[in-house]
């Protein structure tokens, strides 16, 4: 839970449906530490809207007329490393969710997802903690395995301790730092430093691209 004295979470939605904006931004503005910037409906106005607002959290679709999520995810990357990027998709995740990933996206939110899930999401992608949630990460391995390519083999470098590699599966399997810590049986900030140092050794840009590089679907790189 986000301390009384933080300030709010500044978050931007991105949509091109006026009404699965203001539902996003009915959910977020009932709670006492998200606060609704502003809204955009496609990439290009997002990049203007970034620009201006400066939001903590940026709720991206993928699929916009003009500059789409996947591009406006990458540009908004590229100029500011510090907004972090979570990707609105169906249920049905396809290619063009997966290449906002590479592009640099925190992790990903279900349209269907319940009002306590859209909260939690925004939360943990401010603080850093995204990851993506099994069945994502199910899905986006059945699309490689789909295309004709060989099942991803799992990275597992050989710099890492045992208990960073338990870490890394953690990771893999969605679970949040606390949830971590409560199943190695390890405090939470342990459990910040193992992250830490996986994400060096890997090296990967955040927690979901060392859960890409994990699961055989991106390569290890900061550039990746």
């Amino acid at each position: 839970m986000t301390s009384p004295d933080a300030a709010p979470i500044r978050v931007l939605i991105v949509d091109d449906q006026t009404l699965i904006r203001l539902g996003f931004r009915m959910v977020l503005e009932s709670t006492g530490d998200i606060d609704v910037v502003g809204e955009a409906s496609d990439g290009a106005e997002a990049l203007t809207a970034v620009a201006e607002l400066s939001p903590d959290v940026v709720l991206m679709d993928v699929r916009m007329p003009g500059v789409d999520g996947i591009e406006a995810t990458a540009r908004i990357r590229r100029t500011h490393p510090d907004v972090r990027v979570l990707v609105l998709t169906t249920f049905d995740l396809d290619e063009y969710a997966f290449g906002a990933l590479r592009a640099g996206a925190g992790g990903f939110l279900l349209k269907d997802a319940r009002r306590d899930e859209l909260i939690a999401a925004v939360r943990a992608v401010a603080a850093g903690e995204a990851t993506l949630s099994p069945r994502v990460t199910r899905r986006m391995i059945d699309l490689v395995t789909s295309a004709g390519l060989p099942a991803p083999e799992p990275a597992r470098p050989t710099t890492l301790t045992a208990r960073e590699a338990e870490v890394l599966d953690a990771m893999a399997r969605g679970l949040t730092n606390a949830e971590i810590a409560a199943t190695l049986f390890l405090s939470e900030s342990t459990v910040k430093t193992h992250v830490g140092r996986i994400l060096t050794k890997l090296p990967a840009r955040d927690r979901v691209h060392a859960v890409l590089i994990a699961h055989g679907l991106a390569q290890p790189g900061l550039d990746a």
